[in-house]
């Protein structure tokens, strides 16, 4: 009798776990897969590949838990995922869905050789580009009451343009060998082009944000990472194109277009990281603010794993072999970061586990 009410007590306090973190669950939580995806592919390319298929297998269980909880919050908390998505610092976060299934399918054809699966996932990822992209603009364009610019737009924004970019990048990969159909190669090029034209329109009102409009410490937050990731993947997508002219007709004309601005790009991507390191100096060192984990810390390893790639990648296409040393350093940086946030993940998991045991252990003692 003892052991059947105590196995009840831990389905339900497992069960009420499970619902709770369904119900508050973070829209860019799908970070944790784009940052893991993407450190994955960095550390293939520069030949760990031990680490890179390890991640493979902890990103596809990332994946497939957070899609379980979003579907569950979905069918039982709709009202939740109404209020983000009208919510101006929330909703971008649903692109991170679009992300995350775009970059674990490069990993998957980088990483595994696992081509047929990338593509399925390359069709899932243009399929909820179009849902998110439009879902978002036109929620909050109607919304009646907007906030403040300083109240509603931070770099969690540029996912939009980093969602568009992964499916190039994403595209690229799956069509190494052989050209895909012409229409494949203008909707690759135009993606391009919408993922370059949201960063430009995007950018100014965060660059206005920082500059203009005074900030509390703790808006300085890894979002803001984000500055530089968008740039990064846009200088991996530039290059996968550039990679892939010699065997894709439509690209040849657009080559010197595709090399200056997937340039200019790199070179805005290196001149964030500086600046964005000393706002973390001046949040975390000068004005004592607590580290803690937060899910939105993905958003910082992400950028670091795809400049990483990116730069890699630019110094193949431009044909730039000194450039080669940056990456050879980087990699450090963002193994070192991920596992830092693995650990605190693991740590915040572990607590709210802990508290859920604590609790049931508590219930029964009563009992």
């Amino acid at each position: 009798m003892t052991k059947t009410i105590h196995s009840r007590q831990s389905a339900s306090n497992l069960r009420r776990l499970v619902l709770a973190a369904a119900e508050t669950l973070f829209p860019g939580y799908f970070a944790l897969v784009m940052a893991t995806g993407v450190v994955s592919i960095a550390c293939e390319l520069l030949g760990f590949s031990l680490f890179a298929h390890v991640l493979v297998g902890i990103n596809w269980a990332a994946y497939l838990a957070l899609w379980a909880l979003t579907l569950l919050r979905l069918f039982r908390y709709r009202t939740k995922i109404k209020e983000d998505l009208f919510n101006h610092q929330r909703a971008p976060g649903f692109f991170t869905l679009v992300a995350g299934t775009c970059v674990l399918g490069t990993q998957n054809a980088v990483v595994v050789g696992a081509h047929t699966l990338a593509g399925a996932l390359w069709y899932a990822g243009s399929g909820l580009w179009a849902l998110v992209m439009y879902a978002f603009f036109t929620a909050v364009t109607v919304r009646e009451r907007k906030p403040s610019l300083a109240g509603g737009i931070n770099g969690a924004w540029l996912i939009a343009a980093v969602a568009t970019q992964s499916i190039v990048v994403l595209r690229g990969v799956l069509d190494v060998q052989a050209a895909p159909p012409m229409e494949i190669q203008f909707l690759s090029l135009a993606m391009f082009m919408i993922g370059c034209m949201l960063y430009l329109a995007i950018i100014p009102l965060i660059f206005y944000r920082l500059t203009f409009v005074r900030l509390a410490a703790s808006d300085f937050g890894p979002p803001y990472w984000i500055n530089m990731g968008a740039v990064a993947i846009t200088t991996l997508a530039g290059s996968t194109l550039i990679l892939r002219a010699d065997r894709w007709p439509l690209l040849a004309g657009y080559l010197p277009f595709l090399k200056g601005f997937t340039l200019f790009f790199w070179a805005a991507a290196t001149w964030w990281i500086p600046f964005l390191l000393a706002l973390m100096v001046w949040r975390y060192l000068i004005r004592k603010d607590r580290l803690t984990y937060e899910p939105q810390f993905w958003g910082m390893v992400f950028p670091l794993g795809m400049y990483t790639t990116g730069t890699f990648q630019l110094s193949k296409a431009l044909d730039l072999p000194f450039l080669a040393a940056i990456p050879n350093v980087f990699i450090y940086v963002a193994v070192s970061a991920w596992l830092a946030t693995f650990a605190g993940l693991l740590a915040h998991v572990g607590r709210a586990v802990w508290i859920a045991v604590a609790n049931r252990e508590g219930d029964f003692a009563t009992d």
